[in-house]
């Protein structure tokens, strides 16, 4: 074989070219090192698909983004703690394994769902206009704030309302059995009455003398405790739709031409209030039931015209509509499509206070009262004015602002060592800001963007001081920035940080101090339970917490009480340390009425858990790994 590659090398490297040189076409030399480079490790699988480093950071970031929206002012380094990374690879793995349930069993959710579920939005249902119809460049507005289309958002609603299914059969059949919630109740009600010694760090700082060598070490272990934090000194221009449509002017023509128009718009729909009397004759009845029913009817209608006043008294003395007979027969206002046609047509043919004949329908025979009419009237054009010239501008903004977005986008790119053109072009003032990599607390408006951050940190940016992309930093806004100087992260010097190292040394050694003086007292007490006698006892329980940590109150209700009095020791982190002795257990009755408050809540906890559950069975049976060591 070698005999033949060496006596026929041209030959083998033709073969060679024609097979690599059209690879390298397809991927490139970046596609060979994709294959293995960091990004494409994987670091979980599910039914033997695996979630690249890659997906991971793209979710974590899109999730990031979510919570970004819903709460600006959130604390940004809450994001990049390894817990919060866990949890969104987690979410991913657990959309992975919804959606392989999804696919083999074929699931499906209808158009007619999807509508239901989008006209139950409570945002959405805030859209609807007067006539009912929804006003679709908000609805765009509104999405697009989310970083969605319409499309992109209702594919996803449908791909959220499949995954529901999944877990949504478990939970929505689940049942807690009445012994499952009394004990519950029993745990959740359960008094303990306790006393309780605290070890605190602020005991011990006298104790404590931290060495030089002492501070050195804290120092070159917590190196990013003592780091300058980024910065970058930028320009930037915002184009936005609001500003847009602040400078426009809507002329009264314009407005009153908008008004003629949509003039149903601006028409309140005729509401009528009726009154009636009921002697039911079903569909099903026969005819010579029918007939004394009418007969009945006709009596009743020949009392009301002959007392046209006492209508409420016989009404409620004869009518068979029980609903509305004991407020005398009223129905309250309704407009047109909210009664059977018959009906309807009777009481849209009456004035006010005028009595009809008798009124056949499918649920027998009616004798109707007209008592007021309200709406119909045409709202004048002074009265809405302002909101048509507010939607005109509105609307016209919107057009505006999709023609100069292209625009904008091609000039700070086209021209990427200024801003300049892109302002004196859509006359945009150019602001300067300093920002870090996440936005400081209380940080609003575009410089909180998640967007605009990463695009003014990323190496383009800060190496070659170019102009970002135009990204979108909130709904019809796009901003495009410009880094000025920068001032990456460094670490300062030991003799500027050392007073703060050293505190941090003295805080650590004091609370070492202390956890072991808690150790040490709860060793002793368990021979010596009396000591503890001079500490005054509290009750305490889960509703009642009296102000105690939760991991101090957790602790207590955990304790193994079958032997009293029992001890327990609880660290508490930067709070020190506490030694608890409980000395008492009392579950006091818990009376009917709050076992009904709480019967829907323990029943929600019930299927919450059998859900969850059946998600870690779904897990096991499609092979689920994730690579990365929980923190």
């Amino acid at each position: 074989m070698f005999d033949f590659v060496r006596d026929n090398t041209r030959l083998m490297l033709g073969l060679l070219v024609l097979l690599i040189i059209p690879s390298f076409v397809f991927f490139g030399i970046e596609g060979y090192k994709g294959f293995n480079g960091p990004e494409n490790q994987k670091v979980a699988s599910v039914a033997g698909q695996k979630v690249t480093q890659a997906e991971w950071d793209a979710g974590h970031r899109q999730q990031v983004d979510n919570l970004r929206r819903q709460v600006p002012n959130l604390d940004a380094a809450l994001f990049e703690k390894a817990e919060a990374r866990y949890e969104s690879l987690e979410q991913i793995v657990r959309q992975r394994v919804l959606q392989e349930v999804v696919r083999r069993e074929h699931l499906a959710v209808s158009d007619a769902r999807l509508q239901r579920e989008l006209l139950a939005n409570p945002q959405l249902a805030a859209l609807r206009r007067p006539d009912g119809s929804i006003d679709v460049e908000a609805y765009k507005a509104l999405l697009s704030a989310q970083g969605y289309t319409p499309e992109s958002y209702e594919a996803a609603l449908r791909q959220d309302l499949l995954q529901r299914q999944v877990l949504g059969r478990v939970g929505e059949t689940s049942v807690a059995p009445a012994a499952v919630a009394d004990a519950s109740l029993r745990v959740v009600f359960q008094e303990r009455q306790v006393r309780l010694q605290r070890f605190q760090a602020a005991d011990f700082y006298k104790d404590v003398n931290p060495s030089e060598s002492d501070v050195q070490a804290y120092y070159d272990k917590n190196t990013s405790v003592f780091q300058t934090v980024e910065q970058a000194d930028i320009e930037y221009v915002v184009l936005d739709a609001a500003r847009l449509r602040d400078s426009l002017v809507i002329s009264v023509d314009e407005a009153r031409r908008y008004y003629q128009e949509k003039l149903a718009s601006y028409t309140k729909p005729e509401e009528r209030r009726a009154s009636h009397i009921l002697i039911k004759a079903d569909k099903g009845a026969s005819a010579d039931d029918k007939a004394k029913a009418r007969a009945r009817a006709q009596a009743i209608l020949e009392d009301v015209r002959k007392a046209p006043k006492r209508f409420a008294e016989l009404a409620k003395a004869k009518s068979e509509d029980t609903g509305s007979a004991v407020a005398g027969g009223d129905l309250d206002y309704f407009a047109k499509g909210a009664m059977v046609k018959g009906f309807e047509d009777a009481v849209f043919a009456l004035k006010r206070g005028d009595i009809s004949d008798l009124v056949e329908t499918e649920f027998g025979y009616h004798i109707i009262q007209l008592t007021d009419v309200r709406g119909g009237q045409q709202q004048p054009f002074e009265a809405v004015r302002a909101e048509i010239e507010a939607k005109l501008k509105q609307d016209l903004a919107q057009k505006r602002y999709t023609e100069a977005a292209d625009l904008f986008s091609n000039l700070v790119y086209e021209q990427s060592d200024s801003l300049k053109g892109a302002a004196e072009r859509f006359k945009l003032p150019v602001l300067k800001a300093t920002v870090t990599r996440n936005p400081a607390p209380g940080t609003q408006g575009v410089l909180a963007s998640p967007k605009l951050l990463d695009a003014v940190f990323s190496d383009d940016a800060l190496r070659n001081r170019r102009n970002t992309d135009a990204v979108e930093s909130g709904p019809n806004q796009l901003v495009s920035a410009r880094v000025v100087e920068h001032r990456p992260s460094v670490l300062k010097p030991l003799n500027e940080v050392k007073a703060l190292a050293l505190e941090k040394v003295r805080l650590e050694q004091a609370l070492a101090k202390a956890r072991q003086a808690g150790q040490a007292r709860l060793e002793a007490v368990k021979t010596q339970p009396a000591e503890f006698d001079k500490f005054p006892p509290a009750v305490v329980s889960r509703p009642q917490p009296l102000g105690l940590p939760r991991e101090l109150l957790d602790a207590i209700m955990r304790a193994e009480a079958g032997k009293l009095p029992a001890f327990a020791g609880v660290d508490l982190g930067n709070n020190g340390y506490a030694v608890v002795r409980i000395d008492s257990v009392k579950t006091p009755d818990i009376p009917a009425p709050v076992k009904a408050q709480w019967g829907p809540q323990l029943a929600q906890a019930y299927a919450a858990a059998e859900s969850q559950l059946y998600y870690e069975a779904l897990k096991k049976r499609l092979e689920v790994q994730l690579k990365v060591p929980k923190p």
